[in-house]
């Protein structure tokens, strides 16, 4: 069974996690399936990663 993708802007400071929307939220993007908060950690970690000096 899948786990229900939660929403990282929604739930933020929140007892109880929102799900995600999906295509029905401006953050979602639909050609990477994924929100783009996601993509923009990970795109804010390779960036510290390479400034460290990190392969």
């Amino acid at each position: 069974m899948s786990e229900l993708p939660v929403c990282p802007v929604m739930s933020a400071g929140k007892d109880i996690p929102q799900l995600c929307e999906q295509e029905n939220c401006a953050w979602y993007l639909k050609n990477y399936k994924t929100c783009s908060v996601y993509v923009l950690a990970h795109n804010a970690a390779l960036d510290i990663k390479k400034k460290q000096g990190g392969q």
